[in-house]
């Protein structure tokens, strides 16, 4: 994914970029809302992160100014203002998200790995594709190396779900209320059952695992080692 920060302070535009590359992500920097808006013409970022009290051109008229120029890339605005009327404008604005300071950095970066992910239209996600791993979601079919893997309607949407977020970790509440609906006792098993079978299915004869357990936080599927 490529960010762009728009952000006056360098020292927080220094730490975001920093973080955000660790995290596997490319980043662009402006350091005012006229660079930031210039930048951000070019349509090349998955999703922005714009400060809203900005030199030169504050964050709100630079949201404001992409969208009339039919600039959909997906907002993230920060801003120290958190009240309720702040964060109406920020959003009223053109702004996907508001989020306000101080926060944490890994609600930040789940927010704009959420927002990027919504930026594709779900209904256009036809097909899900891991490695040789292959879920046809019209068809319900699934296949890896070509060979077709028949799955129990909950195995298939364990994996649906797993695909959706290929490469990201999905932990056990987030798998309960995706994939049963519902909320229970996090403690139970069915998890850990339902994963070893889907496991034996897409793993257990193909040289290379991609559903991996990652220690104290959940699951991820992806296509190398975790």
């Amino acid at each position: 994914m490529r960010v762009l920060v728009i952000e006056d302070d360098k020292e927080t535009a220094q730490f975001l970029a920093k973080s955000l590359k660790e995290s596997g992500h490319a980043v662009d920097l402006a350091g005012d809302g006229e660079a930031g808006l210039d930048m951000g013409r070019g349509a090349l970022h998955d999703v922005l992160i714009i400060d809203r009290m900005l030199p030169r051109l504050d964050g709100l008229s630079v949201i404001k100014t992409l969208r009339s120029e039919g600039v959909r890339t997906p907002v993230l605005v920060l801003s120290a203002l958190g009240d309720v009327d702040d964060r109406v404008k920020g959003l009223r604005a053109g702004g996907d998200d508001y989020l306000t300071k101080p926060y944490a950095y890994s609600e930040l970066l789940a927010r704009i790995e959420a927002l990027a992910r919504r930026a594709v239209p779900e209904e256009q996600q036809t097909r899900y594709v891991v490695g040789d791993l292959v879920l046809d979601r019209l068809s319900h079919r699934v296949t890896r190396g070509g060979e077709a893997i028949v799955l129990q309607p909950r195995e298939y949407r364990l994996l649906e779900y797993l695909m959706k977020n290929a490469g990201q970790v999905v932990t056990r509440t987030m798998l309960l209320e995706h994939v049963w609906d519902y909320h229970f006792d996090p403690q139970t098993n069915v998890i850990d059952v339902h994963v070893s079978r889907l496991r034996s299915k897409i793993d257990k004869t193909f040289e290379k695992p991609l559903l991996h357990t990652v220690r104290g936080a959940g699951y991820m599927i992806r296509d190398g080692a975790v």
